[in-house]
């Protein structure tokens, strides 16, 4: 299989979901459609991230700085990193094209929905140590 940069990935699921999560917000309202889309994506980032802690080797911050190149690919993000060691990585997202894509669709909300609200679960399921601040 063909590997794709994570922000080809999540287009490709935009385009399916958002008109997806448009017909559940007619449906059964906006507040139920976004509470149950974002558990889902909840579990799936904590899954994602306990194989994540299997699979890569080091300290939990290790693990993460070692993740970056794969969110970046594709110059998907901007960072400024602030400090980087043993127990701390601090950085600033001084530009995030995840996010630009999804107002370009006309959807800036399901950003968050979809795509930021990953990150806490995602490091809860690498390591219960981590902690994610925004």
């Amino acid at each position: 299989m063909k590997h794709l940069p994570l922000l080809e990935q999540r287009k490709i699921e935009a385009k399916v979901l958002a008109p997806l999560i448009r017909a559940f917000e007619d449906e059964f309202g906006r507040e139920k459609t976004h509470t149950l889309v974002g558990k889902t994506i909840e579990t799936l980032a904590r899954g994602e991230g306990k194989g994540i802690a299997q699979e890569l080797e080091g300290t939990p911050i290790e693990k993460v700085a070692s993740l970056l190149p794969r969110f970046n690919e594709g110059d998907a993000l901007e960072l400024d990193v602030l400090k980087q060691d043993a127990s701390c990585y601090e950085f600033n997202v001084t530009r995030c094209r995840f996010a630009e894509f999804y107002k370009e669709l006309g959807m800036p909300e399901l950003g968050q929905l979809l795509s930021c609200n990953r990150d806490f679960a995602l490091s809860e399921g690498i390591s219960s140590e981590l902690e994610l601040e925004r």
